[in-house]
């Protein structure tokens, strides 16, 4: 069936008159006349018997008129919604981030683009860095945001933030009583550190190996938060994300150790598949995630 002749079927339907569908549909009445002729001939059923005044649908045109009413109608409703995605008053957000993102630093962004856009759906998977892209690509999510580097020509991977690595011990620990600590000094103390593999610890004994030092592991645990309550009881030192101990230093559970030769960086990453059409709840998150790490460096 052609959707042109039924639209037009649709408005002589509506408007009860060919002449009144041509001027509704700035068609001439014989391109409508011609259109009728062959929506009738394709179906095999007279639609309308042409009255002194206008047109009466058949039974089999008050039948079709109905179907045409629901479809265009649904047509009406898609367009409708394609504007409120638009608009950002619908739609989804799927983001994928690594374990410090996704626990430290998401949760408020999402709740700021939540108040701003409350019609899209958000969703956050978090995981490394290589299962993110395998995802990025499956189109599992919509964007990534990493600690580790995406390597891949399909990607399109930009530095959105520097995360900056701390030092951290127990309040009442010796350091914090130093007028003077240096990286020397922090490497003499049991360390609580990562599991092998992840790519924090790596960073951090890439960093001090340069300078001919290296850690005393006293306990390796799968998580920033095990890390931390482990320090906090006393178990030893840590270097971990400055983005992970911002509640626990302002409870004063732990504290953060000015090193002076200690200066750890690295960047956090926006990823996208660059060949990946990007929506408009894409477009925003990204355009908030910017601000909103503006405004976070200015505090």
């Amino acid at each position: 069936m052609n959707l042109n002749h039924l639209g037009v079927f649709h408005a002589v339907a509506q408007a009860g008159s060919i002449t009144r569908a041509a001027n509704r549909l700035m068609i001439s009445q014989p391109a409508i006349s011609k259109q009728l002729g062959e929506l009738e001939r394709n179906l095999g059923v007279r639609l309308f018997d042409r009255m002194p005044r206008g047109v009466r649908a058949t039974d089999a045109g008050v039948i079709l008129a109905e179907y045409a009413g629901r479809l265009f109608a649904l047509a009406d409703d898609a367009e409708h919604a394609m504007g409120e995605v638009r608009g950002l008053k619908r739609g989804r957000l799927r983001v994928g981030a690594s374990t410090t993102i996704g626990v430290y630093l998401l949760p408020e962004l999402f709740v700021r683009f939540r108040q701003a856009h409350p019609g899209v759906q958000l969703s956050l998977d978090i995981a490394g860095s290589d299962t993110l892209a395998a995802r990025l690509v499956d189109g599992t999510i919509d964007v990534a945001l990493t600690e580790g580097t995406i390597h891949s020509e399909a990607m399109e991977s930009m530095p959105f933030m520097e995360d900056r690595l701390v030092a951290i011990a127990p309040p009442g620990h010796a350091l914090t009583r130093k007028r003077r600590i240096t990286c020397e000094m922090l490497c003499r103390e049991p360390f609580v550190v990562r599991e092998t593999g992840s790519g924090t610890q790596s960073l951090v004994e890439r960093t001090l190996a340069q300078r001919g030092l290296h850690l005393k592991p006293a306990m390796s645990l799968g998580s920033t938060e095990a890390i931390k309550r482990a320090v906090a009881s006393g178990v030893g030192v840590a270097i971990v994300s400055s983005l992970s101990v911002d509640l626990e230093v302002q409870a004063r559970r732990l504290a953060v150790l000015k090193v002076a030769d200690l200066n750890i960086r690295r960047p956090l990453n926006r990823v996208v598949d660059r060949h990946a059409c990007q929506s408009q709840s894409v477009r925003a998150f990204i355009a908030m995630l910017g601000n909103a790490i503006v405004n976070l460096s200015r505090q």
